[in-house]
């Protein structure tokens, strides 16, 4: 049996050896911005809210600018559901109306932005919460779905074709961090609810990230789901617009996302399990990391 000094010199090494590993990732990212998709089981699960709030925290202290991005698909199915409104999917989209838009855009900002930056400020850093129609943060154009029998009308949904990215530059500046919900105006105002997987994208190719960091319920991207020894740890962008059209559909936006935001210049992108505690911390300071990572052609 080995003493219990020996057992904490042991643990002490361990602990020491982690940090020296973390040393080369925190001479390339210090000063950089990583964007990070919040969503799946990590923002529903209050175990997992708290250690993503203390990777954020981290994160910022050790000189990393973290943004973070999110949806909220599940809180704003149950909100309509408590005021007696059914929700509808066509084409995995939700079919957003004038007297549901106003629900997506308070349970984002009011409920999951709010509770989210509550727990980092817990943590020890200051947040600030934004949305897309703040300053003119994005411009959405709205998204029309094209079926075999013609178009296919799913209401106030879009897609963000244009960032203004200098509030969250602001914020970053005085040591923020922005916490960012995706609705979004057209230029002529009308409010939409767009896709937090590739508003994630546009907004890190405008701040220039470093990383874009997209959180799932899987471990990462397979190639041939569902088996599991199609497990993919890196892809280049031109394998991975090849394999696009057989994924998975919940798996498209957030590959999508990945793929575009390294077309437009983000070094390298990131799908990672967000069912595992300080999933952020591993893919970014450890060697073997988590999760896929796409790299340019």
């Amino acid at each position: 049996m080995i003493p219990s000094a020996q057992q904490d010199q042991n643990l002490a090494a361990i602990k020491a050896e982690t940090l020296i590993e973390s040393l080369p990732w925190l001479q390339a990212f210090h000063g950089k911005v990583v964007v990070v998709k919040f969503g799946g089981n990590a923002m529903v699960d209050e175990a997992l809210q708290k250690a993503f709030a203390e990777d954020m925290a981290y994160l910022r202290w050790v000189g990393i600018k973290p943004v973070v991005v999110h949806g909220g698909g599940p809180q704003i199915s149950a909100r309509l559901a408590e005021l007696g409104i059914e929700s509808e999917f066509r084409g995995g989209f939700r079919v957003t109306t004038d007297e549901t838009i106003s629900v997506v855009r308070d349970v984002l900002r009011e409920q999951i932005s709010a509770q989210l930056a509550a727990m980092i400020e817990q943590s020890g850093a200051e947040t600030v919460i934004m949305s897309g129609e703040d300053a003119n943060l994005f411009r959405a154009e709205k998204t029309v779905l094209d079926s075999e029998t013609g178009p296919v009308d799913i209401g106030l949904v879009g897609e963000v074709t244009q960032v203004n990215p200098r509030i969250v530059f602001e914020a970053l500046d005085a040591g923020r961090i922005p916490v960012v919900s995706t609705v979004a105006p057209t230029i002529a105002g009308e409010l939409l609810n767009v896709n937090a997987d590739l508003a994630a994208a546009s907004l890190a190719v405008a701040l220039g990230a470093e990383k874009l960091m997209v959180l799932t319920d899987v471990p990462g991207l397979y190639s041939d789901w569902p088996n599991r020894d199609s497990l993919v740890s890196e892809i280049t962008t031109g394998e991975l617009e090849e394999l696009l059209p057989k994924l998975e559909s919940g798996m498209i936006p957030k590959m999508q996302a990945c793929l575009r935001a390294v077309q437009g210049g983000v070094p390298s992108s990131h799908v990672i399990d967000g069912r595992t505690p300080h999933s952020i911390l591993l893919e970014i300071f450890t060697v073997s990391g988590v999760g896929t990572v796409v790299h340019p052609k």
